[in-house]
């Protein structure tokens, strides 16, 4: 088993070029899986079944699994089993019968438009690091990109003539996405000022950078994000989506079309997308008196 989940994690790198975190992902639970059939005395992957598989879910469950984590373990190791038939590995596929549990999937939490307003405005533009804060905040809100996407961002990829940027989402999917004036005019500064100072004599084509001229990583922007918002004051709990939640719900708050929005974020299922078509209670209400003629 050992050997066929390291050539299936080499697959899904070079064949599927799946990011390193996705991969990271899939290499936790393939060892969940693989400790659980080891304790059953499971040593070969055609002696594995439903029932080898319905109790390994069992043993997660128990273990405090949620519907979303099994959701996800069932999809890895699906993956690994039709990749395993394919190969010759395996002579049959045990998870053909196998269903993926149900979840409510959680409303994502956004910022009002005046939140943020109040955190793009926090860094310090005096400041070498804090112009460059303030442009990555900038790009995140205008795209809606995720932080994973921002850091891979390179020099040749921002077309600020054109007005668009080109971005590598999951499983190495490029995208085209358009920027507006506002984030042009943060990108041209940064790009022809700011960044030469954190360049040093280091040689990148990365676009954003540290103080030591080194990429960003994605504990970097987020601590950024998160030490920016307590000095907007803003209570509400973030994580690294935020902004990205934000931009999908205030573009089709006014009007957006969900395709489009749908193509900006990357999304290759819409029913991703339409998780951002709620309607905050205030904007609600404020239809219902703009339109509805007994209001």
């Amino acid at each position: 088993m050992d050997t066929i989940i390291e050539e299936y994690l080499k697959f899904i790198q070079l064949e599927k070029r799946l990011s390193s975190n996705t991969i990271g992902a899939y290499r936790r639970d393939l060892k969940k899986y693989n400790t659980f059939l080891e304790l059953q005395k499971i040593s070969h992957i055609d002696f594995i079944d439903r029932a080898s598989i319905q109790q390994c879910l069992g043993y997660l469950h128990d273990n405090g699994a949620s519907a979303k984590s099994l959701a996800r373990f069932i999809s890895t190791i699906r993956s690994f089993h039709q990749f395993a038939l394919r190969e010759k590995y395996a002579a049959k596929d045990p998870t053909v019968l196998i269903e993926t549990p149900k979840y409510d999937r959680k409303l994502p939490d956004v910022l009002e438009i005046n939140e943020v307003l109040a955190l793009l405005e926090t860094p310090n533009l005096a400041k070498i690091n804090g112009y460059r804060d303030r442009t990555m905040l900038e790009l995140l809100y205008a795209t809606g990109m995720r932080v994973s996407e921002l850091i891979q961002i390179e020099l040749e990829d921002v077309n600020l003539i054109m007005g668009f940027v080109k971005v590598f989402g999951k499983g190495n999917k490029e995208r085209i996405v358009p920027l507006g004036d506002t984030v042009i005019e943060y990108l041209k500064t940064y790009i022809e000022t700011i960044r030469p100072q954190l360049l040093k004599k280091t040689v990148t084509n990365t676009l954003f950078l540290n103080m030591h001229g080194k990429p960003l990583s994605r504990q970097a922007i987020w601590k950024m994000i998160k030490q920016n918002a307590i000095k907007a004051n803003i209570t509400k709990s973030l994580t690294p989506h935020t902004l990205r939640h934000s931009f999908a719900t205030h573009l089709l708050e006014n009007g957006a079309d969900l395709r489009a929005v749908q193509e900006m974020l990357g999304h290759s299922d819409i029913s991703t997308t339409q998780l951002y078509t709620h309607v905050s209670k205030s904007q609600i209400r404020k239809m219902y008196n703009e339109f509805h003629p007994r209001a």
